[in-house]
């Protein structure tokens, strides 16, 4: 009998071995960054009851566990900061003793040769939980001041290096925040220190668990005027190519499974490294179904990973990092 075409696919996929020799895409451990919550105080480590398996450190408690994630598999964290004290500009995110950099610094004590990641905003340090400088407009009305913030960024940005971290990452959608920081860098003796850049990050709905974690939902208005809207994508190749004009190293989609066209088309278009944030709404719905038994929860959590890296995504960062690396065992 005539050994047709079609038959091939049957072949292709016939055993294990096979389908693993043939696979297009290979999601590595390596590949991963473990998102970390840093907090002041002493001796914490306090569950995070909107983001499972996610806990607040306080800063003498978090570099044993960077370790952990070390220990798993994964080379990367990007750290958040959650201060005692909040107010109008975010002025905690300036101090050098605050929350981020005391957390760097353990950080590098504990596991030295970890890449350390920064995020840098004002959200979480904000009490109106804006990503930037407020200007009032109005009585009672505000918006974000683009230069105030810009300067707040910048200077933010060099006490983390200062600090020691490898790759400062700017989340706050300000027009010319790569540029500024990278002027800033350069002339603080940071040359070696990457940007990755936030560089289409849209205003999901996905973001809920971790504005909970961190107390940075906004007390008025929202994120709208300057996170992507939703709808549209030719605008995240135009901020794209902005921050890679400004001299970002690295580029970020933010959410990621609901942004995979976004992700491939920017992998397609430019030839820059290309980040992905599964942000905590996808890892709580997956996290959510599990708990309930209608997935198989590892499972559904490899596979959507899989799926961020098939569009093109070569770095991931995602709260389940630690987790997968120890699924995915010498990968």
């Amino acid at each position: 009998m005539a050994n047709f075409p079609q038959r091939r696919m049957r072949r292709l996929r016939r055993n294990p071995a096979i389908r693993e020799l043939l696979s297009e895409t290979r999601l590595s451990r390596h590949d991963l960054v473990q998102p970390l919550f840093a907090c002041d105080g002493e001796g914490i480590d306090r569950p995070v009851e909107a983001l499972a398996g996610q806990s607040h450190h306080s800063t003498d408690r978090i570099g044993e566990r960077a370790l952990s994630v070390k220990e798993a598999g994964i080379s990367a964290v990007i750290l958040f900061g959650i201060p005692d004290r909040k107010d109008a500009t975010g002025s905690s995110s300036l101090d050098p003793e605050g929350v981020v950099p005391r957390a760097i610094r353990a950080v590098r004590e504990s596991v030295p040769e970890m890449i350390v990641i920064a995020d840098v905003c004002l959200c979480e340090f904000t009490d109106h939980g804006h990503c930037g400088v407020l200007q009032e407009q109005s009585p009672g009305e505000f918006k974000v001041d683009n230069d105030a913030t810009l300067e707040a960024l910048s200077r933010q940005s060099t006490i983390l290096a200062d600090a020691g971290c490898d790759i400062v990452a700017p989340s706050a959608m300000a027009d010319g925040q790569v540029q500024a920081i990278r002027v800033a860098l350069d002339a603080a003796g940071h040359e070696e220190v990457m940007i990755l850049s936030y560089a289409a990050k849209y205003a999901s709905a996905y973001y809920g668990p971790f504005r909970e974690a961190v107390k940075s939902a906004p007390a008025g208005g929202d994120r709208l005027g300057y996170q992507m809207d939703p709808r549209n994508a030719r605008e995240a190749l135009q901020e794209v190519a902005l921050d890679i004009d400004e001299g970002a190293d690295i580029v970020m989609i933010k959410p990621a499974l609901p942004y995979l066209d976004i992700i491939a088309r920017v992998h397609d278009t430019f030839e820059v490294p290309v980040a992905a944030y599964h942000v905590s709404g996808e890892w709580a719905q997956i996290q959510a179904a599990a708990e309930q038994g209608l997935i198989d929860g590892d499972q559904v959590y490899l596979e959507s990973l899989q799926a961020i890296r098939r569009a093109g995504a070569s770095i991931i960062v995602t709260y389940g990092a630690e987790q997968a690396a120890r699924m995915l065992g010498s990968c």
